[in-house]
């Protein structure tokens, strides 16, 4: 089957989170069809992953004026826009509604498995930047299906991919080994089974950002709270700490943001936590009780800890995107 001419093509969008939704409000207020294809099964599939976590962003910045517009032409009310939603309010109150105004150019279960020039592999040249898109979909019944676009926006995000604790942005020694005891997103404490698995126990907490003061913020609420007595955290520093270790604390340009980083320095100041500065992993070994040991790059082995919440970030997922040629950051790979 020959690929048809591009200008009758739609845009395909990779992602139905709020990146992906607001690209496809963008593109039909200018006249361009998209497709959106998400590999959940519903809108803000991955936003509903950290549902529990608040945004440090209120309403007024995490709706898109474009989307909105659209939106408000079937009777949506946006949300105070001075008050923070979490993520579930994020996906419930504004990304499903922006999906279901979509309608069908919205796909659900479908995962993009490769995306390529039509008829032409990464190694021709013969014609390629005329070609239109080829994007290879799964469905989630195993049908197989390809797409043809006249331009491919990824807005899959990286939350599938989170990094490593290794320092040297692979897994340390011993890490996978290790993965009934390691997570790598910010815990439900809610979550009565969650809840359990860090009650009473030590933490190691390896990250600096945003991520990890909320994780070491709840933890300090669990050690305080009946049920968590003798909870501890470890904070885990690549680097050591400074006067902007803590982000903006009450001069932060969003205020929630720095009052996060406040709150990790009171866990700290308090006692909830200890921060081991300079630590750059190696390995992850476990003792004869089956607890885990860090061993840092300098030789330093950590005292044993129960878990370990690795917040080092996310990486993107360029493994279906091999056939094209792409032009990346050569750090963020973005």
């Amino acid at each position: 089957m020959n690929a048809p001419a591009s200008t009758e093509l739609p845009v395909v969008v990779i992602g139905a989170g709020p990146i992906g939704l607001a690209a496809a409000a963008h593109l039909l207020d200018r006249g361009i069809e998209p497709l959106v294809l998400e590999a959940g099964h519903t809108a803000g599939a991955a936003v509903r992953e950290w549902s529990h976590v608040r945004l440090f962003s209120t309403w007024s910045e995490v709706v898109d004026p474009v989307a909105e517009k659209l939106l408000a032409s079937t009777g949506w009310t946006k949300p105070d826009p001075a008050t923070y939603p979490s993520g579930g309010d994020w996906a419930d109150r504004y990304l499903q509604p922006l999906a279901d105004v979509l309608g069908d150019r919205v796909r659900y279960d479908a995962r993009i498995t490769g995306v390529s020039r039509a008829g032409r592999d990464r190694i021709v040249d013969a014609d390629r930047e005329s070609r239109p898109f080829a994007v290879h979909v799964t469905h989630a019944d195993g049908r197989e299906e390809r797409v043809y676009a006249r331009a491919v926006i990824d807005a899959s995000g990286t939350w599938t991919t989170p990094s490593p604790a290794g320092a040297d942005g692979l897994p340390a020694l011993g890490e996978k080994a290790a993965a009934d005891r390691i997570a790598y997103r910010v815990p439900d404490l809610k979550n009565p089974a969650v809840r359990a698995r860090y009650s009473g126990r030590r933490t190691a907490v390896i990250g600096s950002g945003a991520s990890a003061f909320t994780a070491l913020a709840y933890l300090a609420d669990l050690a305080t709270s009946d049920d968590g007595a003798g909870a501890k955290a470890v904070w885990i520093l690549r680097r050591g700490i400074s006067g902007s270790t803590f982000g903006g604390g009450e001069a932060d340009q969003l205020p929630a943001r720095g009052a996060l980083g406040l709150a990790a320095k009171a866990a700290v100041d308090e006692g909830h936590a200890d921060a081991v500065t300079g630590f750059r992993t190696e390995a992850i070994e476990r003792d004869t009780d089956g607890r885990l040991i860090l061993v840092g790059e300098d030789g330093r082995r950590l005292d044993p800890v129960d878990e370990v919440i690795v917040l080092t970030g996310f990486r993107p997922d360029l493994t279906f995107l091999g056939e094209l040629r792409l032009n990346l950051d050569e750090r963020l790979q973005a």
